[in-house]
């Protein structure tokens, strides 16, 4: 039973998602808590790699009740950065956080939520999950059948090349955390082979500007969810853009990663791959075209003096293919010590015991982060309403709607 009684609601997760709902919460003089496992921003200390940046600009990483007024509006922050801000934040707003507490399950009855922890049991009116929808690494099934051989880790593990053992490194996965690792390997002098997908690609600039500058201002981060999502729930995956500058497929094989196509599973103990790999680069062109023709129409019907387009040379250098497509590796003959597994996450909502919360894959039933069951919320959620979810960008209008939603239930 907690010291403190009813509560009008806890937060479960003190990352942006959760200390943004906190914020709110305060305002309001609502009595409140935020539980998290471990420290503030645990996910971004301790699931990055040493090189890490943000994708988001500066200008866009911004808390509620805060501004950026920084001499570095476009620049990036590290993991390290953003995980001391979110602790300044909670410093300057004196956000009731309590860390070190692990959540082991949620239930309802009595008409109120019980919040179990090791520690003690708290009852609330509200329960605001925000423990994060990224946060478990996801492998595909046959990914199961490479039980010998290179040591294997997923994306959330790695650090940097040095960690690794000796020998060449397959990245298994093209999107923001499989491109970014390969560029990290091969760039510290690593053998890299990186298995390839169909995943769209951004420009980091384009026209004088962040291409996220861009998205804000044509309204493509406010596309709706639908989207994005195909009939049986799958979210598609974010384009990838590169943190500190373009990265393309042609790019990573320019600098001598070698491109495979997408990963099949295992024959003979060997890892197999499709034949799409010429398909895939052209997917990521076709995605980033799409995106600079929007903007250049926006530029012209808003008539914006911006600078006239300029190919990056990471889009504009001719990929560096094998001669034939490589089908299958023999890990021994290739001398592959590691693989990367960089193919998803998912959120750990396990801990949940509320009927008609989760579905059948143990992932939250909701409409616009909002459960059926009244008085449960989902904060941070990727792709929870529009594009801009998932991001920084979103907390503030989507934690003010909760927080208006909870004070009319109490």
């Amino acid at each position: 039973m907690s010291e403190m009684g009813v509560l009008d609601a806890v937060v479960v997760g003190a990352g942006w998602a959760g200390l943004g709902v906190s914020y709110m919460l305060a305002q309001s003089d609502m009595r409140h808590c935020v539980l998290e496992r471990g420290r503030i921003g645990e996910t971004w200390r301790t699931q990055r790699w040493d090189s890490f940046h943000f994708n988001l600009p500066n200008m866009y990483s911004v808390m509620p009740g805060d501004r950026y007024d920084g001499p570095d509006p476009e620049g990036f922050m590290t993991h390290i950065e953003f995980a001391t801000l979110l602790e300044d934040y909670t410093r300057r707003y004196q956000l009731p956080v309590r860390n070190g507490i692990s959540v082991t399950k949620l239930k309802s009855s009595d008409g109120l939520f019980h919040i179990v922890t090791p520690e003690q049991t708290w009852r609330a009116k509200n329960v605001v999950v925000a423990s994060g929808s990224l946060n478990r690494p996801r492998r595909p099934v046959s990914a199961f059948a490479l039980t010998d051989g290179p040591v294997q880790l997923d994306a959330s593990d790695y650090r940097n090349a040095d960690d690794l053992p000796a020998g060449a490194i397959l990245v298994i996965g093209s999107a923001q955390s499989g491109s970014q690792i390969a560029e990290d390997l091969i760039l510290a002098g690593r053998e890299t082979y990186l298995a390839t997908g169909h995943i769209g690609r951004l420009p980091r600039c384009y026209r004088g500007r962040d291409i996220v500058v861009w998205m804000v201002k044509t309204g493509l981060v406010d596309a709706p969810r639908k989207d994005f999502v195909d009939p049986s729930g799958r979210v598609a995956s974010r384009p990838l853009i590169g943190a500190l500058h373009t990265i393309s497929l042609q790019s990573l094989s320019a600098q001598g990663v070698m491109l495979l196509g997408r990963f099949l599973g295992v024959e003979n103990g060997q890892p197999v791959f499709a034949d799409d790999l010429v398909g895939n680069i052209r997917f990521g062109d076709e995605i980033s075209a799409q995106f600079k023709k929007r903007i250049d129409e926006f530029i012209e019907r808003s008539g914006l003096d911006a600078p006239t387009p300029v190919e990056e040379e990471a889009e504009a250098v001719a990929p560096r293919l094998p001669q034939r497509p490589i089908l299958s590796l023999d890990l021994v003959e290739r001398n592959i010590s590691a693989i990367v597994w960089c193919t998803g996450f998912q959120g750990d909502f396990s801990w949940i015991d509320v009927p008609g919360v989760l579905d059948k894959r143990g992932q939250p039933v909701h409409e616009d982060g909002v459960a059926p069951i009244p008085g449960i919320y989902f904060a941070g959620l990727d792709f929870a309403s529009t594009r801009r979810s998932g991001t920084v960008m979103a907390i503030e209008d989507e934690a003010r709607r909760f927080v208006g939603q909870i004070l009319a239930r109490t």
